[in-house]
């Protein structure tokens, strides 16, 4: 299989760590932005776009509100499915995966990397919730400020969502739309790998 250049490797979590690290390079904003996409309990289909935070060896992470509509939805169907997109490269990487949360330390030091008024807008945001308006929120913000003071701890409601990928399909740009597709798929320990048509 002619798998070399930008689709050269043996690790697909590698592959990704290096176009993202390309990306980041040339995208002008948020090169780490993911389109997420879900499921309801009813089976229809959400997608919103989130910030990707980590690649691990064997998964991505995600911070959100435990609150909001995605988690729920995560949280039922224990599967999701992401894209990122980079149109400076003309690339994209497609994911989908089993989901687990991310509720610990790395979620603890995730959160203290924040800017403060991130934190505390973590603590004032009842994502996904009808709010009646912006100063109602802000209000809600000087609130939390007055009661988490300088250095608050992470909300109990508010963590990572880890991604464990079962595929993953890297694309790419090629001349008269016959573009480069390779398809991941996970087995056992391995994966295997299929070039796919354009």
């Amino acid at each position: 299989m002619d798998r070399d250049g930008k689709f050269a490797g043996d690790d697909p979590m590698a592959i990704v760590r290096r176009w993202l690290a390309e990306a980041e390079a040339s995208e002008p904003n948020d090169p780490n932005a993911i389109a997420l996409s879900t499921v309801d309990s009813d089976g229809l289909p959400n997608a919103r776009m989130v910030l990707l935070k980590d690649i691990e060896d064997d998964a991505f992470v995600f911070y959100t509100n435990y609150g909001s509509q995605k988690a729920q939805e995560l949280e039922h169907a224990g599967k999701v499915a992401f894209v990122m997109h980079w149109k400076s490269l003309r690339r994209q990487v497609r994911v989908r995966g089993t989901v687990t949360r991310e509720d610990g330390e790395k979620a603890d030091a995730y959160y203290k990397s924040r800017s403060l008024p991130s934190r505390l807008g973590a603590w004032a945001s009842r994502q996904s919730q009808p709010l009646t308006s912006r100063s109602a929120l802000l209000a809600e913000v000087a609130k939390v400020t007055a009661r988490e003071g300088m250095n608050p701890k992470r909300p109990p409601y508010w963590g990572g969502y880890r991604i464990t990928p079962v595929e993953i399909e890297f694309w790419a740009d090629g001349a008269a739309r016959l573009h480069d597709r390779f398809r991941w798929v996970r087995s056992g320990q391995g994966w295997d790998i299929t070039r796919l048509q354009p």
